[in-house]
């Protein structure tokens, strides 16, 4: 019998339109064969709607730089069936449909911090990727870094901002960031793809730096600039015994970093170099914390965790995130493709660790 996934995208969050355009990349890849595909648009209202058509696509003359996102009334309005076991969608006639697994892809809060994981978890639905926890830690920047200290993974210098502080006293954030130098970066502590973030290259930058990163959530973090080091990331998958991919690395072009701009708009907006041209040593040291990061977060499924090489070769660790890109030029599955596992592998491999660790816990919750 096919398994009827039900893969969900768009939601409440500034990646909306990026995690339509993965969702687009997953349901290609499912095996019409193998899988009955439900396409599950979540509108930024926060509505979830059944799409017989699938994700939206932009319409013919779109402008190059637009992206598409789920409209509201585009489908029938459907909601999770909460009675745990169930394990079904309920139309607004009643109907329902049962599901095998759900695939999130939805990107950023309310979808990747832990929220639609800890409602999925409530209904007993398996899914695919982290769990509430490591979803939570993933989402928050802030976080994820003191749990990587205390596993003694290496990363850069940085200081936590909260909006209730810099509001409050200014000039103590400011003689904070000055201890971490300039150029430093601010972003968002719970935000991905890049949006929100800002190279601050002088004091007097920093102010309208937090105002920006302010607009997307009430902490920010401010990073000291790994000035001349090179960006690599490396894929993870797997539950209680995770493998890391071969490295990418990241070079942008005609970008001062790689933004939003140049992950998604800008076709020449950055080379994406697989796998790097790095020593056999460094890789392995790459790979080595990349896994020891997804544990550290009690992880599963897959994440991506993105590093930078310094020029005298320490290695530091940026940051994972637990529902990285999946679009068709995506680092987390060109990586695997590269490391000898296909697109369409690499989706039948999350679904079956996402029932596997379902069946687990259900097995541990009832003492079979």
């Amino acid at each position: 019998m096919k398994r009827r996934v039900a893969v969900i995208f768009g939601g409440r969050s500034a990646e909306h339109e990026i995690s339509v355009l993965s969702a687009r990349s997953v349901i290609a890849a499912l095996d019409p064969q193998r899988y009955e595909v439900l396409a599950i648009g979540v509108t930024k209202e926060g509505r979830w709607e059944l799409l017989p058509s699938g994700p939206p696509a932009l319409p013919p003359g779109a402008a190059p730089d637009a992206l598409a996102g789920v409209s509201p009334g585009s489908g029938t309005e459907i909601a999770l069936d909460q009675e745990p076991g169930s394990q079904a969608l309920v139309a607004e006639d009643g109907s329902r449909t049962p599901i095998d697994v759900m695939f999130p892809v939805l990107h950023g809060p309310y979808g990747e911090d832990g929220s639609i994981q800890g409602f999925l978890e409530m209904a007993g639905v398996p899914y695919v990727g982290a769990g509430v926890l490591a979803s939570a830690v993933g989402m928050d920047k802030a976080v994820q870094k003191v749990l990587f200290a205390a596993a003694g993974i290496p990363g850069v210098p940085y200081e936590v901002v909260h909006e209730r502080d810099w509001g409050e006293d200014p000039e103590a954030v400011e003689a904070r960031a000055s201890h971490l130098g300039y150029p430093l970066f601010a972003k968002p502590a719970a935000l991905g793809s890049s949006i929100g973030i800002e190279r601050v290259d002088d004091p007097s930058r920093l102010r309208g730096a937090l105002e920006t990163t302010f607009r997307f959530g009430r902490k920010a973090v401010l990073e000291r600039a790994a000035t001349g080091a090179r960006e690599l990331e490396v894929s993870v998958l797997g539950n209680d015994d995770p493998v890391a991919s071969v490295a990418g690395e990241i070079v942008p072009r005609g970008h001062a970093f790689y933004d939003f701009e140049a992950k998604y708009l800008d076709e020449q907006g950055a080379e994406l170099v697989i796998p790097a041209d790095i020593a056999l040593g460094t890789l392995q040291e790459l790979q080595r914390l990349a896994v020891a990061a997804f544990r550290a977060i009690e992880g599963a499924g897959m994440a991506r965790a993105d590093f930078f090489l310094m020029q005298d070769g320490r290695v530091f660790l940026n940051e994972v995130n637990t529902i990285p890109g999946f679009t068709g030029i995506s680092m987390y599955p060109r990586l695997w493709e590269a490391s000898g596992l296909p697109y369409p592998d690499l989706v039948d491999r999350l679904i079956e660790l996402a029932i596997e660790r379902h069946e687990a816990e259900r097995k541990r919750g009832t003492g079979v």
